[in-house]
């Protein structure tokens, strides 16, 4: 029976491997086909999910380094270079928060905003077709499930860690 369950266990094993090794193949493929979608307009994923979340209703006016840092589930080091360089190209700008003087909130320009609807829009939009191709809307929804299941474990995982170990990295 242990022999058994060994096997169950390695298969199990087996199978977790290739299903991560899989997760970081199509994470490699998104940045590297996404950059490339997005090639004349000199974005990179990495700006594309910046610009994007900017447009969310609940951040049109402005949101914390802090808070964007957050909800893109980056460090704030690794997301300070993307700022600046989105700055840079005057795509987004950094304005005094209304409610605290000393804060900051990182807001599109006008400029920013219409890269994102006139310009990257219909091409994400194309991209989205193009990686999605076979998948029906069931089949997207039943991924959005695991992967959200996916992430609230990695989030346990992460929390697990204690803070000392989060802040470092």
């Amino acid at each position: 029976m242990a022999k058994s369950g060994r096997k169950i266990g390695n298969l199990g094993s087996g199978l977790s491997n290739r299903l991560f090794f899989r997760l970081y193949q199509c994470a490699n493929m998104l940045h590297k086909t996404g950059t490339r979608a997005l090639d004349e307009h000199h974005v990179t994923t990495q700006q594309w999910a910046v610009l994007g979340a900017l447009t969310r209703p609940a951040f049109e006016n402005g949101v914390p380094v802090g808070d964007l840092a957050a909800f893109l589930l980056v460090s704030r080091q690794n997301l300070t270079g993307v700022l600046t360089r989105l700055e840079a190209m005057d795509y987004i700008e950094r304005a005094v928060d209304q409610n605290d003087n000393r804060s900051r909130l990182i807001r599109l320009t006008d400029k920013g905003r219409s890269l994102w609807d006139e310009d990257m829009r219909p091409v994400i939009s194309d991209y989205y077709d193009k990686a999605l191709r076979g998948f029906s809307t069931e089949d997207r929804i039943h991924m959005i499930h695991y992967l959200d299941k996916m992430l609230r474990n990695f989030k346990d995982i992460d929390t697990e860690a204690g803070p000392d170990r989060k802040a470092a990295e």
